[in-house]
């Protein structure tokens, strides 16, 4: 019983201190299918999606969602924590538990225990209270080791969590910005169509270069804290993969059915892009889903969805609709990413945008469109224009010159 003990302790000790080295310090993807971090996410991530379906309200299960990422993260520094002060309670219990405790003085099973775990979580908590001293020099060393582990212990966890908040804050920074570029929820047709004026070329080339880099950050990121994937945007119609798709959509769109400085920039955007949500799902142990999901077919792009995108496209003079090798071109290249994004979203309960926006009632794109467009007449705002104002009799003065 005291070797097994032992062997217990030493593991538990050892799989912690492991697996907190690959999940905080290690700067590139872990490895290991029994890792403490992986086998955690893998039995509470299901449970807690299970709990949250039985709510009906697709609000509230959202947020039910966006608490699983920061509880998850508190939660798992508290197994950790749990499992090194049971693991040196085990080790000195293996040594026949070489302490002087005033409060054991029968030195049955239980008491025993009771003070291994009384001076180990003390000891790791770095509190040092005296109160029960080691017997041999074996035993304060173990005691000084443990110390010194807490006090590591507690320094990456403040280390960490700023680290972690960080990161996610830059990822939501641009995710918030493609809201006024691509919509909200963003999708391709609405990112292509509020570029198409003069000089939005040169803006769209801009844009995709920002989410090249973008994508090149959180495939850094999300692969070092694979935790950030659970961490949900502040509104229910962001996402960071919905984000990340929709602009994958445009690209591909923009490589295979227009040519010049842009369809260049989009083949470097889709490549990072493509490169990090394959990743991700690596990571994420997504690889078997993402497969399924190939075979299955899981269309988009529907036939119906095609032609409406063609109607609001056909300003843009986009050779998509009746031209068959842009079709095959826009079929085969879409095969390289959807698999991957809809096995993510089956994963991480986030959705994946559509190709056109959807009718709404209140957009403020377009009342700013209408404005410019029609002035506040167009609006019927006409009313709030005082006759004092020097604005009202701008017009007449100027048609006397």
């Amino acid at each position: 019983m005291r070797i097994a003990s032992l062997l217990l302790g030493l593991f538990f000790y050892f799989g912690v201190i492991l697996d907190a080295f690959q999940t905080i310090i290690l700067p590139r993807r872990p490895r290991g299918r029994f890792r403490i971090t992986r086998l955690f996410y893998i039995a509470t991530w299901r449970p807690w999606i299970a709990g949250a379906s039985f709510t009906k309200s697709r609000k509230v299960r959202e947020q039910i969602y966006s608490i699983y990422g920061p509880m998850s993260l508190l939660v798992l520094l508290g197994l950790w924590a749990v499992l090194l002060v049971s693991g040196f309670a085990l080790i000195y219990f293996s040594l026949g538990t070489p302490f002087a405790d005033a409060l054991n003085g029968r030195r049955l099973l239980f008491d025993d225990l009771s003070t291994n775990l009384y001076v180990s979580g003390t000891t790791l908590f770095t509190l040092g209270l005296g109160d029960v001293t080691p017997k041999s020099l074996l035993v304060r060393a173990l005691v000084v080791i443990e110390a010194g582990t807490g006090l590591g212990f507690v320094a990456l966890v403040i280390g960490y969590v700023p680290v972690l908040y960080q990161a996610f804050s830059h990822r939501e920074v641009s995710v918030a910005m493609l809201d006024g570029r691509a919509g909200s929820p963003p999708t391709a047709t609405e990112l292509l169509r509020r570029h198409a004026y003069q000089g939005g070329e040169a803006e769209l080339i801009a844009l995709l270069a920002e989410w090249e880099r973008w994508s090149a950050e959180i495939l850094e990121s999300h692969i070092s804290y694979p935790i950030l994937s659970y961490y949900r945007s502040q509104h229910d119609n962001q996402s960071w993969l919905s984000a990340l798709v929709s602009v994958l959509d445009a690209c591909a769109l923009l490589i295979t059915t227009v040519e010049g400085a842009a369809a260049r920039q989009a083949q470097l955007t889709f490549t990072m892009a493509r490169h990090a949500l394959v990743d991700i799902g690596h990571v994420l142990h997504a690889e078997r889903s993402a497969k399924e999901k190939e075979i299955k077919g899981l269309d988009r792009l529907s036939s119906d969805t095609l032609r409406a995108m063609c109607e609001s496209l056909g300003d843009l003079h986009m050779r998509l609709c009746g031209d068959p090798e842009s079709m095959r071109r826009l079929s085969a290249i879409r095969m390289l990413y959807e698999p991957h994004a809809h096995a993510l979203s089956n994963l991480l309960k986030m959705d994946l945008p559509q190709w056109i926006p959807a009718p709404k009632k209140a957009d403020t794109w377009k009342t700013i469109a209408d404005l410019r467009a029609g002035g506040p007449e167009a609006l019927g705002m006409a009313e709030f224009v005082s006759d004092r104002s020097t604005a009202s009799h701008l017009h007449d003065e100027l048609q006397g010159f």
